[in-house]
């Protein structure tokens, strides 16, 4: 079974709409997608949703997706944040061909086009300061005041209006708004801002501007610029549109159409890039790419293949509504998908010493293993055997409970690619606790199968004591303790309810020999412990290793539970 047997394809509202402009002719049959992030942060599960639905709605219908950074805010964008989402989206798969873009490529048509709204008599200079603005806005229920500026003549505003990109007037000085209704039902048509003075360096324009335009009249030129069809945003859009449309309107140029989907919320994480940051710049975390972040660069350091991330975003669907996605079913994804690719390896995380008393003291053997019991293309790999082994502690009791299938005095047990072994006896230090473990191993037993065909119900993990390598093991578990971290009782914050325990670092845990030098972003199944990826912190003797998700899997119980009823 591949990633494509794992998807869930099917249709959508969004697939609906297309068909039905496709049967139409609106936009000649042609399907256009863009995915347009603001460089204020780095990207996190939910912009791979949106990634993967608008660059997988053009290769359904054999069109064109664009990569567009919304880069009108040179307050809170950094060249950081652009080459980190260039990074991200080409890790999920993805490919913009040559349409890479940004909104500061379309500065100074914006400004042409503004200025031609100044013309058309539908947008004027306004003075009121930020807060002055607001309170002229109104409420829900009451409609706005008009501003005084409103009504000054075309010829005034356009004077104003290069003065302002001249840089003769402070910061936040003057503002150009639209001009439309102070008393619309949709408090986003009340005269909206569309440009305001900001003197900061822009990553890509430096100092040229000093003007900036605001989102929604951005948005819709970028759109209109580059000929998309379908613009595809979610929900909080919704009342976005009508302004969208106004703008386009009033130009008498080319409209695409923009449609609302519900943006992706994960149970235990928090998705405001905001949030995220203050994560970052309080030390709650290590970084952007800290492995219990819900970013893509989290997600991808801790271990999740892009193929489970797109496969994730397939089966959760597109909706109207908001909703919440168990995060089991991301885990879910990422655990069936590394099933299938991972490699598996035997990792001691807790050792304690098993000395096979009949073997020859000088003796090595290697023992073949398959790489992947799923996939006998991964081949086989051989591992060192030998008189001195090391198992978990956990592994071991002396005196066991009923129906104890591991190791304990008098009982046999079955080591993984080896032999069976016997406990004999065990070695204490001057406290009393266990330090070795003496056995018995049968030596007609080799791979684990017997003349007599006898059979044992344990079965276990160890390396070999001489050949074993160091490694550190981070444990990674939910961030925040809740599974709405943003649902918090009165006075407290989401900073209130972060787990303590979210990581946990081993650092003596005992390896094959074969994972002294795997690569950054390799990934393994360490037997009976989960799925684990090599992390870029490791460095030559010193192998680090994330875990990525455990071997339980409470999704696949829950949809049989579910199924069954």
């Amino acid at each position: 079974m591949n990633e494509k047997e794992l998807r869930t394809p099917g249709t959508n509202f969004i697939k609906t709409i297309i068909d039905t402009h496709n049967r139409t002719g609106r936009f000649d049959g042609r399907v256009h997608t863009r995915f347009p992030p603001e460089p204020n942060g780095h990207l996190h599960i939910g912009h791979a949703k949106s990634i993967c639905l608008n660059f997988g709605i053009a290769e359904d219908y054999h069109g064109l997706c664009n990569l567009r950074f919304d880069d009108t805010n040179p307050v809170k964008e950094e060249q950081e944040y652009i080459d980190g989402i260039i990074r991200d989206v080409r890790w999920l798969g993805f490919d913009w061909g040559d349409r890479l873009y940004y909104a500061s490529d379309y500065f100074e048509t914006m400004y042409r086009f503004a200025v031609d709204l100044i013309r058309r008599g539908n947008a004027f200079v306004c003075d009121l300061t930020a807060e002055e603005v607001r309170e002229h806005r109104g409420t829900l229920t009451q409609p706005g005041r008009e501003s005084p500026f409103r009504n000054r003549s075309v010829d005034e505003n356009l004077d104003l209006f290069h003065r302002m990109r001249a840089g003769e007037f402070p910061d936040g000085s003057r503002t150009l708004r639209a001009k439309i209704d102070m008393s619309a039902g949709n408090l986003n048509l009340r005269d909206p801002v569309m440009y305001r003075i900001t003197r900061a360096t822009h990553p890509r324009t430096g100092d040229s501007w000093c003007i900036y335009p605001m989102y929604d009249w951005a948005h819709g030129l970028e759109d209109s610029i580059e000929r998309i069809t379908h613009s595809i945003c979610t929900l909080e859009f919704e009342d976005h549109r009508p302004l969208y449309d106004w703008f386009l309107d009033a130009l008498e140029t080319y409209k695409p159409q923009q449609i609302e989907f519900a943006r992706l919320n994960v149970t235990y994480t928090v998705m405001s890039k905001r949030r995220l940051l203050t994560l970052v710049n309080e030390g709650f975390v290590s970084g952007w790419d800290d492995p219990r972040m819900p970013t893509i660069s989290g997600l991808r350091r801790r271990g999740y293949s892009p193929e489970s991330i797109r496969i994730f975003c397939d089966r959760i669907g597109v909706a109207k509504a908001n909703s919440t996605v168990d995060y089991a079913m991301l885990e879910h994804c990422v655990r069936e998908h590394l099933n299938l690719t991972a490699a598996r390896v035997m990792v001691v995380l807790d050792p304690i010493k098993v000395i096979l008393t009949n073997y020859p003291e000088h003796q090595t053997e290697m023992m073949d293993a398959d790489n992947n019991p799923e996939d006998a293309s991964m081949g086989k790999r051989q591992i060192p055997f030998s008189r001195e082994l090391l198992i978990e502690r956990s592994d071991f009791m002396e005196e066991p409970p009923k129906k104890w299938f591991r190791l304990a005095p008098g009982m046999e047990v079955r080591l993984k690619h080896g032999y069976y072994i016997t406990c004999t006896d065990v070695v204490r230090d001057t406290a009393g606790t266990i330090t070795e473990i003496h056995c018995h191993y049968d030596p007609e037993s080799r791979g684990g199968w017997t003349r007599d065909g006898r059979k044992v119900r344990g079965t276990l993990h160890w390396v070999s004591a001489a050949h074993a390598i160091r490694a550190e093991i981070r444990l990674y578990d939910h961030l925040f303790a809740l599974d709405d971290p943003m649902a918090v009782p009165e006075g407290k914050t989401f900073r209130d309810f972060i787990t303590p325990q979210s990581l946990t670092v081993i650092s003596n845990a005992l390896a094959e020999p074969c994972l002294a030098d795997s690569a950054p972003e390799t990934r393994f199944q360490f037997l009976r412990h989960g799925y684990f990826c090599t992390d870029p912190d490791s460095s030559p003797g010193h192998p680090v290793f994330n875990r990525t998700v455990g071997l339980k899997d409470s999704w696949a119980k829950i949809q049989r539970g579910a199924d069954e009823q």
